[in-house]
């Protein structure tokens, strides 16, 4: 057993969180994540109201006893986002725990603080962690360069960006991005981090709710099978290699051109049904990290976490203890 502040903080086994994710983020995952003694979030922007939320933490509860917790993703929306009815829906229900990202969390924070309830801050930068740090989050989640989804505008690695997090913060820090097993786990430790976040690994198990070409996709993909887009909009998102994506990377190769000439193909929408739930790999636009690279297989979530932690304890406790004259 590994144990940090992270496990001791949140009263988890394993130093092990699932982020939120759009599109995959639902109940039977998360309870999965959670009886391996790992930490999983819902996904609250899933849900068009508080009581759809309500529910969806209702159905964890049903499977598991475990921790768990909700992700709020702050962002600008064209339609608007119940953030305060979800603030409420986490707080009245009895949730502990937060995983904030986007937009700085500070106007949640007075009501999860006067409800115990702890926040964990995804950021992209030392900068934004150190603000975050000041505001009062509980842990920070440093996101790489190597992750799916949003990775920032100033492409540092997790290797840099991580140690680096760690030396100006003094609250705990889990690594995101680029993180798939154990030996992955080993050196984010090393670096300082309390914990590992994965969200590609994840997407490729049993209980994850998506179609299955999805996953057996991102077991044939590499580490190359990604494309940022949306680099001129100051907006980058890392997303799977396909059709679409290299579509609007090649349009986007002129500057000039805006949001409006890309956003039919990278609606939301479109990725969620095509690709996710109908399992067309060319459908739309789907997020997916580097790690991808180290995915061979679809297990439960519970082999894959005993595997990680089982590949972890080898690394620290064979190779590394070899190496010591």
């Amino acid at each position: 057993m590994i144990k940090t502040r992270l496990t001791e903080m949140f009263g988890i086994q394993h130093p092990i969180v699932m982020g939120g994710m759009t599109g995959v983020g639902y109940a039977d995952l998360v309870a999965a994540v959670a009886n391996t003694g790992a930490l999983g979030f819902l996904t609250a922007h899933m849900f068009d109201s508080a009581e759809s939320l309500e529910k969806e933490i209702q159905r964890v509860r049903d499977q598991t006893d475990n921790p768990f917790g909700v992700n709020m993703t702050i962002l600008p929306s064209i339609n608007p986002i119940p953030y305060d009815e979800y603030r409420q829906a986490i707080c009245e229900t009895g949730v502990k725990i937060v995983e904030t990202a986007g937009r700085s969390p500070e106007p949640h924070l007075p009501d999860f603080k006067a409800n115990g309830v702890k926040v964990i801050h995804k950021c992209t930068s030392v900068r934004h962690a150190v603000t975050a740090a000041r505001l009062g989050v509980d842990v920070i989640s440093i996101d790489g360069f190597e992750c799916a989804g949003h990775p920032g505008e100033d492409d540092v690695t997790i290797i840099v960006l991580l140690p680096a997090t760690v030396d100006a913060v003094d609250i705990p820090v889990i690594a995101s991005g680029g993180m798939a097993d154990g030996r992955s786990l080993v050196a984010a430790l090393a670096l300082g981090a309390e914990g590992v976040n994965m969200g590609t690994r994840f997407l490729a198990t049993q209980e994850a709710g998506i179609h299955p070409n999805v996953k057996q996709g991102i077991v044939n993909n590499t580490e190359r099978d990604t494309v940022l887009i949306n680099r001129t909009l100051r907006n980058t998102s890392r997303v799977a290699r396909n059709a679409v994506s290299e579509q609007v990377a090649e349009i986007q190769r002129d500057a000039s051109k805006t949001f409006d000439d890309v956003k039919e193909l990278v609606a939301g929408v479109r990725g969620r049904t095509n690709v996710l739930e109908g399992g067309d790999l060319d459908g739309g636009i789907w997020t997916v990290g580097q790690s991808q690279g180290l995915i061979h297989d679809i297990p439960t979530c519970q082999d894959l976490v005993t595997n990680i932690i089982a590949q972890a304890e080898s690394v620290m406790g064979d190779r590394l203890a070899s190496m010591k004259a």
